[in-house]
């Protein structure tokens, strides 16, 4: 963790698919963004080998990975069936040498995923077989963070939680609902009231202001994500979504576009000294 203020980081959708593609539209962001993003958001397929070229080279290249692994059946999980598939990516992590943060199957409580999760009791199964695979392995370089979406969070989001021994970093995932403008720290209080009983960070894992809100309500949108991160000091990473996913309408697409008013104000926010921590840290638990 830094000793003090946020990390910045961000996924970057590309035009091009390719490990080059990735790098270029990663490139841009950072230059946009005036530096190096403490941490980059990368996607991961359950059977793909980790890590592909474009994760070693944003390891390589000094920002830490935040790893969303996407999960398989969780009762296959949890049965045992996918023992020697999840020690074969644990120790290809630990290889790694680098500090990660692992985000298994972000997103959990999102209706659309039900037919894999299952229910929370499930989830929690499978999660604790990962993590006892990589216990077994040693790897020491994870940070855990357990990320669901605040768009159903109220209805069963801290039901899936695994409990505080198991979970390095709370994390949330909060985009506006459709509708009017709502300022993040409306979306947010939820989860933070529950997450401020609790002696974790906190990580913002994905957030977005959707392009429907219009250029400059969007700048203003992303100062208050700033707002509220300096003034509960248990956020400690914001990670944003710069991505438009192909047919999304205008209210799920988050794209910064360069000179726009929303790209200035994230600049704006990566540089201050609050969101600049002096140096990257290994992450992991307070305490």
């Amino acid at each position: 963790m830094p000793a003090h203020g946020v990390y910045i980081g961000a996924y970057t959708q590309p035009t091009d698919y390719s490990v080059s593609g990735k790098l270029a539209a990663l490139d841009a962001l950072q230059h946009q963004a005036g530096g190096r993003l403490d941490i980059v958001h990368s996607y991961l397929r359950w059977r793909v080998p980790f890590p592909r070229p474009d994760q070693q080279a944003i390891m390589d290249r000094g920002s830490i990975l935040l790893l969303s692994w996407a999960g398989t059946d969780t009762q296959a999980i949890a049965s045992g069936a996918e023992d020697s598939w999840i020690r074969r990516q644990a120790l290809a992590i630990k290889a790694a040498g680098k500090p990660i943060f692992l985000e298994w199957r972000w997103e959990m409580n999102r209706p659309g995923l039900s037919s894999q999760v299952h229910s929370p009791t499930d989830f929690v199964a499978a999660w604790d077989r990962i993590r006892a695979i990589f216990a077994q392995e040693h790897v020491k370089n994870v940070a855990w963070v357990w990320c669901p979406s605040n768009l159903t969070w109220e209805i069963n989001g801290p039901s899936f939680y695994p409990g505080n021994n198991k979970v390095d970093w709370l994390c949330i995932d909060i985009y506006p609902r459709k509708g009017p403008y709502t300022p993040f720290a409306t979306l947010a209080q939820p989860f933070l009231a529950w997450a401020s009983h609790i002696h974790k960070p906190i990580m913002i894992g994905e957030y977005g202001a959707p392009r429907s809100y219009g250029p400059q309500p969007r700048a203003v949108w992303l100062r208050g994500v700033a707002q509220l991160a300096r003034t509960n000091p248990q956020i400690k990473a914001l990670v944003y979504f710069d991505g438009d996913p192909p047919g999304n309408a205008q209210g799920w697409r988050y794209g910064l576009d360069p000179g726009s008013a929303p790209l200035l104000a994230f600049r704006r926010i990566a540089g201050q000294p609050y969101f600049d921590p002096d140096r990257l840290r290994a992450p992991g638990g307070p305490g």
